[in-house]
């Protein structure tokens, strides 16, 4: 696994368990020769752009942490916290908060946050909170994934090539977090419906990019 990161330590995750945050490069050309998927078929003006953030059919969780800066809007933080004190994070506004709800949070510097299992509803833009617990002892575990199997590695490859190219679909799908793995790049987004991944296999070739969803729906 060849890992692109900042030296950040993930304290906010979804359900499937610690996310890396990725430090990717500037703006990219998804068509550029570069990427493995461009064939001919994304010509002149007809370039596809990514598709916009799809909102939640249903109820979604995460386990995360929760911030909030002075008299800002309290922030799900479903990428990586940095190691400071207070932390330091961002992420979609959770709609909804109220801290005299909930214990165990941590307060310094005008910055309050903690770690906690949230539910709610997501519209595209905004995390509409309906219930908050505490976080678990342990991480949930991950759902498997037949992208991790050995004898099923993805056409990314590895070494330099991969990792630019998991630097350029990271900018592309505006992850949350991003590594390359088993042949796949694999980034982590605030919540995808099919329809980002679906883009993937279309911009940079089926079985090269698995999207996550840092929010979960709930079952």
């Amino acid at each position: 696994m060849s890992p692109l990161r900042a030296p950040l330590r993930a304290l906010g995750t979804g359900l499937a368990g610690v996310l890396l945050l990725g430090a990717c490069a500037g703006p990219a050309d998804p068509a550029s020769p570069a990427d493995p998927a461009s064939d001919g078929d994304q010509t002149g003006d007809t370039a596809v752009s990514a598709p916009p953030a799809p909102s939640a059919p249903g109820p979604v969780t995460a386990v995360a942490t929760v911030l909030q800066e002075g008299d800002g809007p309290p922030e799900l933080c479903l990428g990586g916290v940095a190691e400071s004190y207070p932390p330091q994070c961002g992420g979609p506004e959770i709609a909804g908060w109220d801290w005299d709800a909930v214990e165990a949070e941590e307060s310094a510097q005008s910055t309050t946050w903690g770690q906690y299992t949230v539910e709610g509803t997501w519209d595209g833009a905004t995390f509409h909170l309906t219930e908050a617990g505490a976080a678990p002892a342990e991480p949930p575990a991950s759902d498997d994934d037949p992208r991790l199997a050995p004898d099923n590695a993805g056409a990314a490859g590895a070494g330099s090539g991969a990792d630019e190219l998991q630097s350029e679909v990271f900018d592309d799908l505006g992850g949350l977090s991003g590594w390359v793995e088993n042949g796949y790049v694999r980034v982590t987004v605030v919540y995808d419906d099919g329809s980002i991944q679906r883009y993937a296999d279309d911009t940079y070739g089926a079985e090269t990019v698995a999207v996550l969803s840092a929010l979960r729906d709930v079952e």
